[in-house]
């Protein structure tokens, strides 16, 4: 039997007998290009490249530059590390804990590597990687798995198994070793040849290729404040006893009063931050304008209320001043190398008429504040006036806050700069990690849906976009922030999977979103649901994605 393949992007047209393999598409089309590629997708499905032709279809080569390939490259290099171990050290072991700045953060069960062990650890990966060995995919059944990774002293695979309702499992195989991932490999080891580890703090981080690095390895950047942040949540779930996913399914699983001092922990642990955040404001003396910056989804406009709630408590009253009212007029909007306005760039806002207001505002001087129409373009000033007191700090919420342009003309002295984003530090297991683009990606699905008007389509076909925003107009200026807050809540996923699910269910496979969609709802998959939802404080960050939130939004 022989199948056609229609390449989506060129039109070209591929033959395939029955026991054709998608490497063999594969390396054909890249003989007339310079494109290596990772996997496809075969009638808008992720195919890996190990895996049979099925059928007559479409099919699209698709590399490192996707955020599929980045995420199928991580898997693979991670494959090559376990096996570097084993090789050297077999009663070792490492733990991927989060990203940092497009490295992932590992530790070793063995403690802080010298240089030495981290020089022959990745020497013996390039062996690995030069010898070139094929992948391998087997679907066993799930108890055989749990077996299998309780025998190799690897509990918390076979905790994650215990709890997921599909009854089998996916193992891959790279010669005598095995493991599981979250997701899709690349063909083979000799796929993942560009690589570097480096030593940071009390582990190494890996890095490589990316979407936005594609050709080479990207320099590291160090970021202490980020790395900071992680440890501290990572030492909120010490304290919950919660480490991956497994565990958290473990708790769930005994019970609502479980669930309820779950909950009522991680609320406590945020509280608790805003709180020292609020003193650290109010040690400063001097401080008159507080910016808060963060991703999308990060939970910035509850935080933002739930600060200016604790130096309430101090005796200041703090007011709030919207950065959307500071927006040029429609014609004076830069473009983007498409054309198109960007309203996301920095000199899309008057920054010369926002500085000088808020120096006259700090100065007590008597304001009239812009109001900005949308709908229109067009900017209006409003009827009454402002003045402001010395107990008065200015809060300005916005994805610019970090950015010293935007109040280059105030005094460092008089400003606290905020960092807020969603770093999720819960893995799946040791080696599978939870993106924290995922974790907002998903609070953003819930509120655009239920708060916006916006279907889970939608907000999937504009998420690339927002991620090139965020790593041009927010990432880089992390560092910049005063202090960082970690909104992520350990329970949240449990939770807003019993939103997400129905909404991603409605992408089938006629929609280029599908395979997004579909990733996602296996992800979910893996949390056990928490429905004791009035348990949720009305304050909680959460509640600014699910409803019901005590704050006016």
């Amino acid at each position: 039997m022989s199948f056609q393949l229609t390449d989506v992007e060129s039109g070209h047209v591929y033959y395939a007998r029955e026991d054709t393999k998608f490497i063999d598409i594969a390396k054909e089309f890249e003989k007339s290009t310079n494109k290596k590629v990772l996997y496809v997708k075969f009638n808008n499905d992720i195919k890996e490249l190990f895996s049979r032709v099925p059928k007559s279809g479409s099919i699209q080569f698709c590399d490192i530059t996707t955020a599929d390939g980045v995420r199928i490259y991580r898997r693979g290099l991670f494959f090559v590390l376990y096996i570097a171990l084993k090789e050297i050290n077999p009663e070792d072991k490492f733990y991927v804990h989060n990203t940092l700045n497009d490295a992932m953060y590992c530790e070793f069960k063995s403690g802080e590597p010298s240089e030495n062990y981290l020089l022959l650890l990745e020497n013996k990966m390039r062996e690995i990687v030069k010898k070139d060995i094929v992948f391998e995919k087997k679907t066993i059944d799930k108890f055989d798995a749990i077996k299998m990774f309780k025998e190799t002293g690897e509990e918390d695979k076979a905790l994650l198994f215990k709890y997921r309702k599909k009854s089998t499992v996916n193992i891959y195989y790279a010669g005598k070793y095995f493991n599981y991932f979250y997701g899709y490999l690349p063909y083979s080891t000799g796929y993942v040849n560009k690589f570097k580890l480096k030593k940071v703090e009390k582990g190494f981080v890996i890095t490589h290729p990316t979407n936005r690095f594609p050709d080479d390895v990207p320099d590291y950047k160090y970021s202490p404040k980020l790395f900071i942040t992680f440890e501290e949540y990572k030492n909120w779930l010490d304290i919950m006893e919660i480490q991956t996913v497994g565990e958290l399914n473990s708790i769930i699983s005994h019970g609502a009063e479980r669930v309820r001092e779950i909950i009522r922990v991680a609320e406590v642990l945020h509280e608790k931050k805003y709180a020292q955040i609020a003193d650290e404001i109010v040690n400063r003396k001097n401080i008159r304008l507080i910016t808060i910056a963060g991703p999308s989804s990060s939970g910035k406009t509850t935080s933002a209320k739930r600060i200016a709630l604790h130096l309430k408590v101090h005796g200041l009253r703090p007011i709030p001043i919207s950065l959307d009212d500071f927006f040029l007029e429609r014609e004076k909007t830069p473009r983007d190398e498409n054309g198109n306005y960007d309203f996301e760039s920095i000199n899309a806002l008057d920054l010369e008429l926002f500085n000088n207001t808020m120096i006259d505002l700090i100065k007590g001087k008597e304001v009239i504040l812009p109001k900005f129409d949308f709908k229109s373009g067009t900017r209006f000033w409003r009827d009454e006036t402002l003045k402001i007191k010395e107990n008065q700090p200015i809060i300005i919420e916005g994805i610019h806050g970090l950015n010293e342009l935007l109040t280059a003309s105030i005094s460092k002295e008089q400003k606290f700069k905020i960092y807020v984003s969603s770093l999720t530090q819960m893995n799946l297991d040791s080696m599978d990690r939870i993106p924290t683009t995922d974790t907002r990606l998903i609070r953003r699905l819930v509120r655009d849906y239920y708060f916006r008007g916006y279907s889970a389509e939608d907000t999937l076909k504009i998420w690339p976009s927002v991620v090139r925003g965020e790593h041009k107009n927010i990432f880089p200026f992390q560092d910049e922030a005063d202090i960082m807050f970690n909104s992520h809540l350990v329970y949240e996923l449990s939770v807003l999977k019993l939103f997400a699910e129905p909404l991603l269910l409605t992408i089938d496979n006629s929609h280029p979103e599908y395979t997004e969609a579909k990733r996602l709802l296996r992800f979910l998959d893996y949390f056990l649901p928490i429905t004791e939802l009035d348990e949720i404080p009305k304050t909680s960050i959460i509640r600014e994605f699910i409803g019901k939130s005590a704050f006016r939004y």
